[in-house]
């Protein structure tokens, strides 16, 4: 395995420096969980393109089931990486801030990256 230190060895003074840094993670792993699953990944895009969408609007988009979307849109909103509101017989989704807006984009760029790096290989 190359892959692997053949020695046990570390630099003493990066570890005790970044030690505290590692718990600032926790909590992050379940915004990547939600953002694991391809039909929240391709909600969560829509709804960074645009204020809110209904959840009819939604499912349109995603070529899905209303009961199915409503599914995913509940678990993001519980996961706090969307909000909603009723408006009459309607509901209406948004992102709940600009970090969710932020993550899924860099993954999409990353990912055409990925996916143009491939075709040049």
């Amino acid at each position: 395995m190359d892959d692997i230190c053949e020695i046990q060895c570390y630099d003493e003074e990066k570890v005790r420096r970044l030690k505290p840094y590692a718990s600032e993670s926790e909590g992050a792993a379940k915004i990547f969980k939600a953002l694991a699953d391809d039909t929240r990944a391709k909600i969560i895009h829509i709804l960074s393109l645009e204020d809110e969408l209904c959840v009819c609007d939604v499912a349109a988009i995603i070529g899905s089931s209303i009961a199915n979307t409503s599914h995913h849109l509940r678990l993001l909103r519980n996961m706090g990486l969307a909000k909603y509101r009723k408006e009459g017989k309607l509901v209406f989704y948004s992102l709940d801030d600009d970090h969710v807006r932020h993550l899924i984009s860099a993954g999409i760029e990353h990912a055409k990256e990925q996916k143009s790096t491939v075709r040049a290989t």
